[in-house]
């Protein structure tokens, strides 16, 4: 078990440096100046301004020098400076990222309680009416693009039946935890989407167990279906589950991007949104850095899990 984790460790750091290559470097082939983007267009009218903020900022020197300069600083923990807002991208990061977990983790786990049954019900019952209802529902959730579920949530229950806010909580700190009904909507159109991908796995994975041997030898020991299901089928299931949630981070948050700029709550995918409105490169740069980072770390979260749910995983890196 040791000495698969290390290995995950090993491969996660390696696979977060790459990530710091590509991610500057995309950032970098970007058309645009980065004065123009903080002055404005009347920078181009000025040379010596430019050359004042090109020496101000590093972007005088050669592209691997740059590199090497911001890896230095994102190893210290400097995330750079909003051009924008002037803060560091560390203090808007300590502000919005608790905020976007308390959309992003009641919606996975709203959409793990709902989902496991969900395809278990679906693979017992497979052909029959209620598998098909589901299937249907599951495929229609999945296909619907994120900003037309929250803009239909937001017109049905926020304006013609008026349940919910129309916006996302306004507040900030910790009176965000004492105003958590408008969280509400938001939660549920996120989940929806990890609902209908994680059903759908999960009705595959109970399908592929129930042909098994040892279902078939628990039985023949005679093990009621109730005791097959939850003793034997459902934790081998969950293997799938446990690997597919780290690796559906990326899209849990790309989500939470849309629902956060459909019900204007300020969290990390909102001020993602306006920094790329107003281009400042330093905060994409920070935030995109951090938000890889926290999905490698799911991932190897899910490595962990999937090792724990499946001793032969262990055994195998032992031999």
């Amino acid at each position: 078990m040791v000495t698969y984790l290390t290995r995950r460790v090993c491969q996660c750091i390696v696979v977060v440096f790459l990530i710091t290559v590509i991610t500057w470097g995309m950032l970098r082939m970007i058309p645009g100046n980065d004065a123009v983007a903080v002055m404005g267009p009347g920078a181009y009218r000025n040379a010596r301004a430019i050359k004042v903020f090109d020496a101000d900022y590093g972007f005088n020197l050669p592209w691997y020098r740059q590199y090497l300069v911001w890896l230095g600083n994102l190893l210290r923990g400097n995330l750079g400076y909003s051009w924008k807002s002037g803060q560091s991208v560390a203090s808007l990061l300590a502000t919005s990222l608790p905020r976007t977990l308390l959309l992003v983790g009641p919606a996975t786990l709203l959409a793990l309680v709902v989902a496991i049954p969900m395809g278990m019900i679906q693979a017992t019952r497979r052909q029959k009416p209620s598998d098909h209802i589901l299937t249907t529902l599951s495929v229609i959730l999945y296909a619907t693009p994120d900003f037309l579920i929250a803009t239909a949530a937001i017109l049905l229950l926020a304006v013609r039946f008026p349940v919910f806010p129309v916006v996302g909580p306004q507040v900030e700190g910790l009176a965000l935890l004492t105003n958590l009904y408008p969280l509400i909507l938001p939660i549920c159109c996120l989940s929806l989407g990890i609902i209908a991908l994680f059903s759908r796995y999960m009705r595959s994975s109970v399908l592929d167990n129930l042909t098994e041997d040892y279902v078939r030898t628990a039985r023949a020991k005679g093990a009621s279906e109730q005791r097959v299901l939850t003793r034997h089928v459902l934790r081998n299931s969950l293997i799938t589950i446990a690997t597919l949630l780290g690796l559906s981070l990326p899209d849990i948050f790309g989500g939470a991007l849309i629902i956060e700029a459909a019900f204007n709550y300020k969290g990390t995918g909102w001020l993602f949104w306006q920094a790329a409105a107003a281009q400042d490169y330093p905060v994409l740069l920070g935030f995109t850095v951090i938000i890889a980072v926290t999905t490698v770390a799911g991932s190897l979260l899910a490595d962990i899990g999937y090792a724990v749910l499946d001793p032969r995983v262990r055994y195998m890196d032992s031999a």
